[in-house]
């Protein structure tokens, strides 16, 4: 359940085509790069996009998520983009989502006037009605992505000479494309690339020209001007003239909206950042499948020109029980369940489980190191594939089985397929917990006892005797919680310092951020004193500048030097773990300050180094939005309880009766 994922796939056990090779990148600060954060995110479920904020699409893969990009400047500078903008401008005075939508609008301000720009993937009916898509396999809904990039161009005053330059190149910037007028008129062009299937179509009411594998337009609007640029790759028919290209525009804003509108949101300032969040999920979400990819990025770096570079556009096991508290918490049921079945689809009939999947269920998902590609902000090597999912890691049985029970108690229906995926995976974690292994972060060092592996050992067997007695299998039940109380007595016994502190490992003095998850998995009471001690440790001794490393690297041999950023996931973690002991006013300080670490779009990556907030990592990134839901909705409700249980007396509000600190002081 933590935001692991490749984190270590260097040092997994598993390696790369290249791996044991050294890289020696050019310190990030050689190269300019956009700000990680500052990058609009797109998606239709289907495809994803990066926008700077100089109206550049930065990183796109089609036709799905882990597909080879077709621009890829987030990675190299010659790997394609696609930007639309005024000359000789590059800063916008604003970039903003429209508000519930996945709509960026960027509007920039020129000496001679003002154009605003929107960028969508086009979401519309659906219309496989004569046929069956060959790729939904969950309940078909009203409507799917039309495999269309639309970049609609206003002129609000004044007269504005704008460009558009599309330049794909194909494969990871590896094959450049020819392109060609599909008929007369200069409107609509097509290209491809030697040895490619895919074909990308350009429609436009701007007259097109090529130079080279770039297809480009200028042209001088003026105040009321209006244009529209379409870059399609099969599915629906692209816009043929500005109306018909507003009309499905204004339809995907709609779509979105009405999407949010089913949502249960608290009446609260931090609304935003859960509505922010649960679009970015949904956006994270493959449609066809129901899978949460964990980001829509490959190999940003997670130490600035060092090596810590993965792939992480797959779907893990250990996200699944966050999204589904996330999804039915929020009232998006129909995801939850999507992304239920698509786990249930691959574990059922399997003993043993990978702890990750393509999102398409592959199974096979090998690591390529791509050395043509410098990385972003020179930071090398650039993988595709992650090595990590033949790792064996014993948290998988508690991810799933957590995830089967939150599912159970929240839909109150378990499908055919279940109880003897229950039975395999329980059986599973008893044979194995007494083992040592790599851990939940996947070290590379020597395996070891590691306490929060023991801990989703004895989830595992605790929700599969909960579900038992749930659905009447009293023999089964009682056999289990003995063998839950078994593991439980091996945790205490070992896992516990002199200060009766949980540690890393059995017989180690290191603090590790996955224990946090202890009070959040009910492994004990959270007034239980080890729990309270533990988290309060956590969150003096593992923090710098109050935000959470995973652990102290001189103390844990993962396998790489340096320093690396803290991670948000186990910051928002340490927010749910404080209210969970009754530390209000300390949780929601951190909170606060976690949240005004958001990007500009209120998007998160994996990390944010603690000395300069910059975010770190693969971007957007699902757990840490997971997380933060977790947190923020854990900090509303105890703001109620301590307004008395009025839920409209959210804390800090202007009432003459905001937080204070421990001694009075107004926060």
């Amino acid at each position: 359940m933590a935001n692991t994922k490749s984190k270590q796939s260097a040092g997994r056990g598993a390696s790369s085509t290249h791996a044991g090779s050294t890289h020696h990148a050019a310190p990030a600060h050689h190269t300019r790069a956009v700000p990680i954060g500052d990058y609009g995110f797109l998606s239709d479920g289907e495809v994803s996009a990066l926008v700077s904020p100089g109206g550049s699409v930065d990183w796109m893969c089609v036709p799905r998520f882990d597909s080879p990009s077709v621009f890829g400047r987030l990675l190299g500078r010659h790997a394609g983009a696609f930007r639309v903008g005024p000359v000789d401008i590059a800063v916008p005075a604003d970039v903003r989502y429209l508000p519930g939508t996945m709509i960026l609008e960027t509007s920039w301000g020129t000496p001679s006037g003002w154009i605003i720009v929107r960028d969508a993937l086009l979401i519309g009916p659906w219309h496989h009605d004569a046929d069956r898509s060959r790729t939904y396999r969950r309940t078909p809904n009203d409507y799917e992505a039309e495999h269309i990039l639309l970049r609609t161009i206003r002129c609000a005053s004044g007269e504005v000479q704008t460009i558009m330059d599309c330049e794909p190149v194909l494969e990871y910037g590896r094959k450049h494309v020819l392109w060609e007028y599909t008929g007369d008129s200069y409107y609509q062009a097509i290209c491809s690339g030697d040895g490619t299937d895919l074909r990308l179509t350009l429609t436009s009411d701007l007259r097109l020209g090529f130079e080279g594998g770039q297809a480009s337009a200028r042209t001088l609007l003026k105040e009321g001007d209006v244009r529209f640029v379409a870059l399609s790759w099969g599915g629906a028919p692209p816009p043929q003239d500005y109306s018909d290209a507003y009309r499905r525009q204004v339809w995907t804003a709609h779509h979105w909206q009405h999407w949010l509108a089913r949502g249960q949101f608290p009446d609260h300032p931090w609304r935003n950042y859960l509505q922010r969040s649960a679009l970015t999920l949904k956006g994270l979400t493959y449609a066809p499948s129901g899978a949460v990819t964990a980001a829509g990025t490959t190999s940003l770096p997670e130490t600035p020109g060092g090596g810590r570079n993965y792939d992480y556009r797959f779907s893990w096991i250990r996200d699944a029980t966050f999204a589904l508290w996330a999804q039915y918490s929020l009232g998006f049921d129909w995801e939850a369940v999507d992304f239920f079945s698509f786990i249930a689809d691959l574990v059922a009939g399997e003993d043993d489980i990978q702890i990750m999947y393509g999102i398409g269920g592959e199974k096979e998902l090998t690591e390529v190191e791509l050395d043509h590609l410098p990385g972003y902000a020179n930071s090398r090597p650039v993988r595709i594939g992650n090595a990590a999912y033949a790792q064996k890691q014993h948290d998988v049985w508690g991810a799933l089985l957590d995830s089967v029970y939150l599912h159970f108690k929240s839909a109150n229906h378990l499908d055919n397929r279940i109880w003897p995926i229950l039975d395999r995976q329980v059986a599973e974690a008893l044979k194995y917990w007494r083992e040592p292994d790599a851990g939940i972060w996947e070290v590379r060092g020597e395996h070891k006892h590691f306490t929060s592996s023991k801990i989703m050992c004895w989830v595992a067997v605790d929700r599969g005797a909960k579900i038992a007695r749930m659905t009447g299998e009293d023999g089964k039940a009682a056999e289990w919680e003995l063998a839950a109380q078994e593991i439980k007595d091996d945790i205490l016994a070992n896992g516990l310092d002199e200060r009766g502190v949980f540690t890393q490992y059995y017989g180690s003095k290191a603090l590790d951020a996955s224990l946090l998850m202890a009070p959040l998995v009910r492994f004990l009471p959270a007034d239980d004193e080890r729990i309270r001690k533990t988290v309060l440790a956590i969150a003096d001794e593992l923090t710098v500048h109050d935000l959470v490393l995973r652990y102290k690297v001189d103390e844990t041999d993962d396998g790489f030097e340096g320093e690396e950023g803290s991670f948000t996931i186990c910051s928002f973690w340490l927010v749910s773990a404080l209210c969970e002991i009754g530390e209000y006013h300390r949780a929601r300080r951190l909170c606060a300050k976690l949240l005004s670490f958001a990007g500009p779009l209120q998007l998160y990556a994996e990390e944010i180094d603690p000395h300069t907030g910059q975010h770190l990592g693969n971007f957007p990134q699902a757990f840490t939005h997971l997380a933060l839901i977790n947190a923020v909705l854990h900090v509303i409700k105890l703001e109620a309880q301590q307004h008395g249980g009025d839920p409209d007396a959210w804390a800090g509000s202007i009432d003459g009766h905001g937080d204070t600190d421990e001694s009075g002081a107004p926060i």
